[in-house]
């Protein structure tokens, strides 16, 4: 369904991946990655989204610092992957994000979805961007909690997640309080079906609440 591209924006050339329904969309969504590229994984949830009615595109962000990274789930692609995020940055990373968006709004209007660092990149896409936000387990957003915008935001924890603890989801309840937050009986990365804490039903009910999310704030 999916197809590769190349995107412009001020911090460079980058690759893409991009997904179209078969109507009229019902918006369109910048999907943002894990710390292991637009890998098989990431580019399967733009396909889904498309299957769901949306244009869906997921920039590959770490092409700002190196091409073509798809890395696996795995000490050593955890290890790289953090180096890559790191070397990318959390500006350059939201910049290259809302240039999408940006470009995606001449089609449909746009929110964003993202996937742990991801995550957090589009938290503040959202807050920075006011574009409509959701968060999956977007461990590294408590340092900018602080931030607010107008923008709806919705954020998906796992319970069992060793790396967002119930105190820094109290963090997220007390500085985001306007947010729709959801828990689930899972571990970090539950919505990846290469993870060891892929928990299926919790994946599908916040792919269900991620829908009407945008459903209402795309319309």
């Amino acid at each position: 369904m999916g197809r590769a591209l190349e995107l412009e924006n001020a911090a460079g050339r980058i690759g893409a991946w991009r997904a179209d329904p078969l109507g009229k969309p019902l918006g369109a969504l910048v999907v943002v990655q894990e710390i292991f590229g637009v890998n098989a994984h990431i580019r399967g949830v733009v396909d889904r989204f498309a299957a769901h009615g949306f244009v869906a595109v997921a920039p590959a962000l770490f092409d700002h610092v190196e091409r073509g990274v798809e890395l696996g789930y795995d000490e050593s692609g955890i290890a790289r992957g953090r180096e890559l995020a790191a070397a990318v940055g959390f500006d350059r990373a939201v910049a290259s994000v809302l240039a999408c968006a940006d470009g995606l709004g001449r089609e449909a209007r746009t929110g964003v979805v993202g996937f742990c660092w991801g995550g957090t990149v589009a938290f503040l896409a959202g807050v920075r961007g006011s574009r409509p936000a959701v968060v999956y387990y977007g461990g590294r957003s408590v340092p900018f909690l602080h931030e607010r915008g107008n923008a709806p935001l919705l954020f998906h924890f796992g319970e069992r997640d060793p790396l967002i603890p119930e105190q820094d989801r109290a963090l997220h309840r007390a500085l985001q309080p306007d947010a729709e937050i959801h828990v689930y009986p899972a571990g970090h990365g539950f919505n990846c079906e290469q993870r060891a804490d892929h928990h299926p039903e919790s994946a599908a009910l916040a792919l269900e609440r991620t829908l009407a999310f945008f459903r209402r704030h795309l319309a």
